[in-house]
């Protein structure tokens, strides 16, 4: 391939560059390991070998701009992100070096996430730490960020208030006795919590 023109975009550190086939593509230094930036130039030629890692780099920009929409919607984890681009059929690895850039530019943050996902469950619904716990790690979180964005949560939110809250709606819900407790335990409160407030 024969580079026709390169040029900055108005996405910072991202590059349009043309070929003599008369295709476009957009590339990023990130996603050239291999091959020194500065090199490409117009008139400049590439082997078959540096014109497929130029082609893979446009590929992991495509993959870079899609997520980015994804994020501009809301926050999202690394895992349900790279979910979503997999349902979209791009490949596992243009998926992962744009996910790699992202999360090193901190665009894409799990713990970010887990905090704007724990406050917004909470508008809905009474959990307690063991339930939240438990969510998170469903939706990929590590049991690391998990539990330092449980615990940041319940530093700013009563924990035994959330159980009461929990307790008067199952009571509204006709839960009494054996499946009251049962009730509380799944939704995550432990059982002295329970007793404490019962």
């Amino acid at each position: 391939m024969i580079v026709k023109s390169i040029y900055e975009t108005s996405y910072p550190g991202m590059y349009k560059v043309a070929g003599d086939s008369g295709a476009a593509f957009f590339i990023r230094p990130e996603y050239l390991p291999f091959i020194p930036f500065d090199t490409i130039e117009t008139n400049v030629e590439f082997d078959d070998e540096k014109t497929d890692m130029l082609l893979d780099a446009g590929l992991a920009c495509v993959v870079e701009l899609k997520a980015v929409e994804y994020l501009a919607r809301s926050e999202q984890s690394r895992f349900g992100l790279s979910r979503k681009l997999i349902e979209k059929k791009y490949e596992k690895k243009y998926i992962n070096m744009a996910l790699d850039f992202l999360e090193s530019k901190k665009y894409l943050s799990d713990s970010r996430f887990s905090r704007a996902w724990l406050n917004s469950r909470k508008i809905n619904h009474f959990e307690g730490r063991k339930k939240l716990l438990m969510e998170l790690q469903s939706r990929g979180i590590s049991k690391e960020i998990a539990v330092i964005a449980v615990d940041e949560f319940f530093q700013e939110n009563d924990e035994l208030e959330i159980c009461k809250k929990a307790l008067e709606r199952f009571i509204k819900k006709g839960k009494t006795d054996e499946k009251l407790y049962e009730a509380m335990i799944n939704a995550g409160f432990s059982w002295k919590m329970v007793k404490e407030i019962k």
